[in-house]
């Protein structure tokens, strides 16, 4: 029994001792797989897959900064810089690093939370209150972000202190601050906070403005530092190019200047206008109301970028009427003492009426185009004939892109005659039945200023490079011989300079400058139809100055004034003022035109022209004429029409002038310029 016992105990004893064995033997074999696991690991990091892992370490304490280039400035002719980039200096913070800085207190390293010593810090530096910084650290430490922005385009002045005495975990970034002069803003445009153009020459030319960007490589260092890798290849930024203009700073500030005061005294919805040198092509200025503040673009709307000149296509109405004049000039071989017939101010055309204001009867050609005469356009477009009259529309440069080299450009709209009805002929002879911009208007008119030859209207003067020198220079353009020099200077003399000195034009002279130029007041085309008594007008006048020998052409457009909405209350003043500010501001017309001391004087006082006040009620004419800056008196019947007023239309006065008027119940006279209406 004993002997059993004893059995079975060593039996048990060896089964357990293989069992202990074979457990042994799996830790054995799991500690052989381990390890030749951690070799093949190491052989994969260090032979096999070695530039990848390389790859990956220095992606941990590489990195790579863009360096934005310089964006180039934009000049005027003078050189005014119009826009130009301005360093600015951006700070950001580790969150992590500044609550966990690595100190050494007496040979043993720890960690020590700086946030209130750097949020006061920084308080002092930029004048918000240290809790604003420190909030703003930890609360980023908690969401175990590792950046956060402190500040954001500080002037290089203001974050001097900081970049002199670095701060641990806080970096500074240089980055780009567009600064504009608050000139031709839809024309410069503006770029967003990315520094890219979005608008005007800006947009246009976006890709030259911004220039190529560098590249630097840094490495990051135990405790957060930041310094340029060894070795790492570090690529430098190439600025911009930058482009100096054609507009003169001054002559741009005056135009906007006198369109806004038209715009908003006569609560117009728009306006716009542009000055031209007719032998180059250059513009001057180009000028759009409304405008915008260029250095406070939280408010900027994309369509406050509309730059109305280029945009805005309307029916030009009476100023049209250039091309039917020359037209009959060369084709019918008209001259201004034929005689025409007004048919009494009122003719029926295929079932259709055209009026003129006044009851104007036979005349001379020239007198239909000083009163401007609807009647005797239309009839004269229908004897010039459809081809004829149509060659003459698009020589003009109507129907296409003028190319003037900006964005946002509308062609207008012209039809061939193929799809003319009875009625687009005589319509289109006084400006209708076709549509056009303020810049195409422009372009024909200096066309007849330049002796007869189209020139391309452009505002890009030169390219520059980084140190001023000329990459690419533009040149004046010939396009087209229009029509005949002697015909350009035909129309000059008998029809324009006229218009000025006897018809509806003579609110827009200058004293001592001979002007030549025309009105319109055409009505707007809204939903298809000409809505008649509810002064949805464009009102124009485009002209050029002086007659004898042109420099300057200018136009003037204003968009649904609702107070003395005709041109030439409204529209033909501005372009007056315009001028004469421009003239005494720049001494190479003042040369040009050889004005002495006393013409200068009268160009720089405070004369007015009065406007035509025919027809109003009192207390139009009042609000009419104290937005000319003039005073009103008068007489007869307070609930009748102005019948007659004292001091004529088109005159010039002192500023804060009296002008008198007679007031009748009868209808008022008759001197009154055309609208150009359906």
């Amino acid at each position: 029994m004993r002997g059993d016992t004893t059995r079975a105990a060593v039996q048990n004893e060896e089964s357990r001792t293989r069992e202990l064995s074979v457990r042994l033997g799996i830790v054995t074999f799991g500690f052989v797989l381990f390890f030749v696991a951690i070799v093949m690991k190491l052989l994969s990091i260090q032979v096999i897959d070695v530039e990848k892992y390389r790859e990956k370490a220095s992606r941990q304490y590489l990195q790579d900064k863009v360096v934005q280039a310089e964006r180039g400035a934009i000049f005027d002719r003078k050189g005014i810089l119009l826009a130009e980039s301005v360093q600015r200096i951006s700070l950001h913070a580790d969150p992590h690093i500044i609550c966990n800085t690595p100190v050494n207190r007496n040979g043993v390293k720890v960690e020590e939370d700086r946030a209130h010593e750097v949020a006061t810090l920084l308080s002092g530096y930029f004048g918000k209150p240290r809790d604003h910084y420190y909030s703003l650290i930890k609360r980023a430490d908690e969401q175990q972000r590792r950046f956060v922005w402190i500040e954001r385009s500080l002037p290089v002045d203001v974050a001097r202190p900081l970049m002199e005495h670095p701060v641990q975990g806080i970096w500074t970034e240089k980055e780009q601050h567009r600064y504009y002069l608050n000139l031709a803003s839809q024309v410069v445009g503006l770029v967003n906070t990315d520094n890219k153009g979005i608008s005007g020459l800006e947009l246009k030319y976006d890709s030259d403005l911004r220039g190529h960007n560098g590249l630097k490589t840094f490495q990051r260092s135990a405790t957060g530092g930041r310094f340029l890798a060894a070795g790492a290849e570090q690529v430098r930024a190439e600025e911009g190019i930058s482009l100096e203009l054609t507009l003169d700073a001054d002559i741009q500030a005056i135009t906007e200047e006198e369109i806004t005061r038209a715009a908003l005294q006569s609560e117009a919805k728009g306006a716009s206008g542009i000055v031209m040198d007719v032998r180059t092509g250059e513009i001057l200025a180009m000028a759009s109301y409304p405008s915008f503040d260029m250095n406070n673009r939280s408010n900027f709307r994309t369509e406050q970028a509309r730059n109305r000149p280029l945009a805005d296509a309307f029916d030009p109405g009476s100023t049209f009427k250039i091309v039917m004049a020359a037209a009959a000039t060369e084709v019918l071989g008209m001259t201004a003492e034929d005689s025409v017939d007004g048919h009494g101010g009122t003719y029926r055309m295929f079932n259709k009426t055209i009026s003129d204001h006044e009851k104007l009867e036979r005349m001379t050609f020239r007198d239909a185009m000083v009163h401007s005469s609807n009647i005797v356009s239309a009839l004269t477009a229908m004897e010039i004939g459809p081809d004829a009259f149509y060659d003459y529309v698009t020589r003009f440069g109507f129907g296409r892109k003028t190319g003037v080299g900006l964005v946002g450009e509308s062609s207008g709209i012209v039809r061939k005659p193929e799809t003319w009805g009875a009625l687009t002929l005589p319509w289109m002879g006084h400006g209708y039945s076709l549509t056009a911009t303020p810049i195409q208007v422009l372009q024909a008119y200096a066309t007849i200023a330049n002796d007869g030859v189209r020139m391309k209207p452009y505002i890009i003067r030169r390219f520059l490079g980084s140190g001023g020198e000329t990459l690419r220079e533009f040149s004046p353009q010939k396009e087209e011989r229009v029509v005949a020099s002697e015909t350009a200077k035909y129309l000059r003399e008998e029809y324009f300079r006229a218009i000025v000195e006897e018809g509806t034009g003579r609110a827009a002279a200058v004293e001592w400058i001979s002007i030549g130029g025309k009105t319109g007041t055409a009505q707007k085309l809204t939903d298809g139809n000409y809505n008649k008594g509810k002064r949805n007008y464009i009102s124009s006048f485009v002209g050029f100055f002086p007659v004898e020998k042109p420099r300057i052409a200018a136009i003037v457009v204003v968009d649904e004034p609702k107070r003395g909405y005709y041109a030439s209350t409204v529209a033909a003043p501005a372009f007056s003022k315009i001028c004469s500010r421009m003239v005494a501001c720049s001494e190479p017309l003042k040369e040009a035109l050889g004005l002495q001391a006393p013409e200068l004087a009268a160009l720089s006082s405070r004369q007015v022209a009065v406007p035509l006040l025919d027809g109003l009620r009192l207390q139009e004419a009042e609000e009419l004429l104290e937005w000319s800056g003039l005073r009103l008196s008068w007489r007869g019947d307070r609930h009748g029409l102005v019948a007659l007023q004292d001091v004529e239309f088109g005159s010039m006065v002192e500023a804060g002038s009296m002008v008198g008027v007679q007031l009748s119940l009868a209808k008022g006279g008759a001197d009154r310029e055309d609208r150009d209406v359906q």
